[in-house]
């Protein structure tokens, strides 16, 4: 009997040592996730922004076509990291400084930028117009360098630093100019019906290769049996292509132009060489966004495909001042990244700098200077060449982007007449908000107003911006040709009218929303651009004018998503909520995202559920929260208890009946089997037996 008692304790001793074992190990992951949680909050310098994110992409191995005769250069990524913009970037106001300052930045990243001299020039959107500026973070503030009302876009800064190339449609169309930055005088370089834009300066500044939006060949060009499409989907008769001229003369000179691609794709922001005999381009005729590369010294085998990053979107190439690096940005996952690749020393290696979408070399090239945009905003910021450090903290702009250059010379001083009477203009803002008097509302409490000649189920929204509402409706109106904002999908909405599921606290209930008419999308006159920022979904809006002579608008240079796609019967297109349309739609398109920021309205995310239901999606839904959350807002026109949701108590009966008790179910009894015996029966007699 104590040799079976003895074994038979060896069962709980084990159980108990199991346990203890089992405490141990949970204490110690405590004790990981706590150090690590301390890591994060305390990890980082006091007063130095937060470290961008990174993930890690699994490796990957482009091949160039190379040369005849030559061997193909092969670019390795291993393990690439891809940086994403930091929180405290994403959430930062909106810039107010002014023009003609610059926001303070911390002296330990600036004395890099300290040797780096000239001007930096950039087109930004203000007050409804891009317009050009000077700047730089220790020598120049934003300096505007044009003013009125039309759109100067893609500055380009000439080698030398004495003029500066750019597109505008001052003249009604999109056309070439050419700034003296001695003298302040202006040169028509183009004049043409045919959008003209992104030019780029040759090494001796004789030549610019620019993209137009111009006539397919004769070959190219649509035949019968191709027009026969629908309207919504009118044939492809303009494409985007790469064009060289002379960078002297005028309109009325222009001089012998060079037709450098002719393909249906688009193939369009040129960025020439230093070396004066490879032009870098982007073009989507792989069925990808990528950057080729066309050689002036060959005939047959000219372009070369030299990204192909797969599943990412590659723009704006940009070359260092030496010729040996290309940078280019870069959009894959939902993260915007600047990849640089030097392509002086094969194997070319293209490896990330750093969060951007345009980049620009500092005239030693040490330096690269990039534009980084967040859903709703934009900055500048700045890395260094070789080791990918952050040189320039990012900077708020007043609006988004449009070209960036950085010139080797500084700006004269004083400053041509032109230039300085533009550089003390305050821009106007866009808009005045006015109350309506009101006697019957309470202390802080706002008040919705009806919108005049605007067809929706409640064509009302808030006080206070309403006037910002129809700002917008006119300059739009006026910028396409029609009255778009007249019909809305929705506009306030009150308590009593419910959403769509799991859109309860929705910005309409504030009056501070409104919602387009998703009519015109079906008709073909509204594009949607998917946009992706980190794990969030954002679109893009584009309306079609009304006249597409180039007076309106600009061609696109992307691919839209096409949500119906999801009904064509093909599962994964239904799993990813849509498709990207197969071709880039034809004619000119105004950007209303883009617009609609400039006037105090902010885009919403897509919720999570946006793939299976439409209403989630909410790209068409634009918001004025002036900073403000939903509660918030909501305040400004209830009391806080209309937001109480109390849940609903049940009245007793009158005439209380017991409940009764539940009864037990018996169990089941077990049936017994019949024994058998060993002894077999007599077996029963047959009749008529004898």
């Amino acid at each position: 009997m104590p040799e079976t008692s003895h074994f038979a304790a060896i069962p709980s001793q084990i159980t108990q040592r199991n346990v203890r074992w089992r405490r141990f190990r949970l204490w110690v992951m405590v004790l990981i996730y706590l150090g690590l949680a301390f890591l994060v909050l305390y990890g980082r310098p006091p007063g130095n922004p937060a470290p961008a994110q990174a993930q890690a992409r699994p490796s990957a191995t482009l091949t160039l076509a190379g040369e005849p005769g030559k061997p193909s250069p092969t670019v390795t990524r291993q393990h690439l990291l891809t940086l994403s913009p930091s929180p405290t970037i994403t959430g930062a106001p909106p810039s107010t400084t002014p023009a003609g300052t610059t926001p303070e930045q911390p002296a330990f990243l600036l004395e890099k930028l300290s040797i780096e001299r000239g001007t930096i020039f950039l087109s930004i959107y203000e007050a409804g117009y891009f317009h050009l500026y000077a700047y730089h973070p220790q020598h120049l503030p934003f300096t505007r360098l044009t003013f009125g009302a039309w759109d100067d876009i893609t500055p380009a800064a000439s080698p030398d630093g004495r003029r500066l190339a750019f597109a505008s449609n001052r003249n009604g169309q999109w056309d070439l100019f050419v700034l003296d930055l001695a003298s302040g005088n202006l040169t028509q370089l183009t004049d043409t019906p045919e959008y003209d834009a992104s030019p780029s300066w040759s090494p001796d500044s004789q030549w610019l290769v620019y993209e137009s939006y111009a006539p397919l060949p004769t070959e190219l060009q649509p035949t019968p049996q191709t027009t026969s499409a629908p309207a919504s989907a009118a044939p492809i008769t303009h494409s985007l292509d790469i064009f060289i001229r002379p960078a002297q003369g005028s309109a009325s000179n222009p001089g012998e132009t060079i037709r450098l691609t002719s393909e249906a794709a688009a193939d369009y922001a040129p960025s020439w060489s230093p070396g004066g005999r490879l032009i870098a381009f982007v073009s989507n005729r792989s069925g990808d966004e990528e950057i080729w590369l066309a050689d002036l010294d060959q005939v047959d085998n000219r372009f070369r495909n030299l990204s192909r990053l797969p599943r990412a979107r590659d723009q704006y190439p940009a070359w260092s001042p030496d010729g040996k690096a290309l940078a280019w940005a870069s959009s894959a996952d939902g993260y915007q990244t600047i990849y640089l690749m030097e392509v002086s020393s094969p194997p070319a290696q293209a490896r990330p700098l750093g969060n951007g979408a345009r980049p620009a070399f500092s005239p030693s090239g040490a330096i690269l200077l990039t534009a980084l945009s967040t859903p709703n905003h934009t900055y500048l910021t700045g890395y260094e060449r070789g080791t990918s450090g952050l040189v320039l903290p990012a900077i708020p702009t007043q609006g988004s982007v449009s070209g960036l250059s950085w010139s080797p010379a500084e700006l004269p001083q004083p400053l041509p007449a032109v230039i300085a009477q533009a550089a003390q203009v305050t821009a106007a803002p866009p808009w005045l908000a006015a109350l309506t008097p009101a006697a019957d509302l309470p202390a802080s409490r706002q008040r919705v107003v009806e919108l005049q000649d605007v067809r929706a189920p409640y064509p009302y929204l808030h006080d206070l911006v309403d006037e910002s509402f129809n700002a917008l409706r006119s300059a739009l109106a006026s910028r396409i040709g029609w009255d778009f904002l007249s019909t809305l999908e929705n506009a306030y909405l009150p308590l009593t009218s419910p959403l769509f599921p799991g859109m309860l606290e929705d910005w309409l209930y504030t009056g501070r929303a409104f919602q387009l008419n998703t009519g015109a999308m079906n008709a073909g006159w509204m594009l949607v651009m998917r946009e992706q920022y980190g794990a969030d979904i954002y679109w893009r809006i584009y309306l079609r004018t009304r006249y597409q002579d180039g007076s309106q608008g600009m061609p696109l240079h992307e691919l839209p998503w096409n949500f119906n796609a999801r009904y064509s019967g093909d599962p994964r297109y239904y799993e990813q909520g849509g498709a990207y349309a197969q071709t880039i739609p034809p004619g000119y398109w105004v950007d209303l995202t883009n617009l609609a920021a400039s006037y105090g309205w902010e885009r919403l995310p897509a919720l999570l559920t946006w793939r299976s239901a439409m209403p989630a999606a909410r790209f068409n839904e634009f918001v004025f929260s002036d900073g403000l959350d939903w509660r918030a807002a909501m305040l400004e026109l209830y009391p806080a208890s209309a937001l109480a949701t109390p849940t609903a108590v049940l009245p007793p009966t009158l005439t209380p009946t017991r409940t009764p008790w539940p009864t037990r179910t018996p169990p089941p009894t077990r049936t017994s089997k019949p024994a058998f015996s060993a002894t077999p029966s007599p077996s029963s007699s047959t009749p008529g037996a004898p």
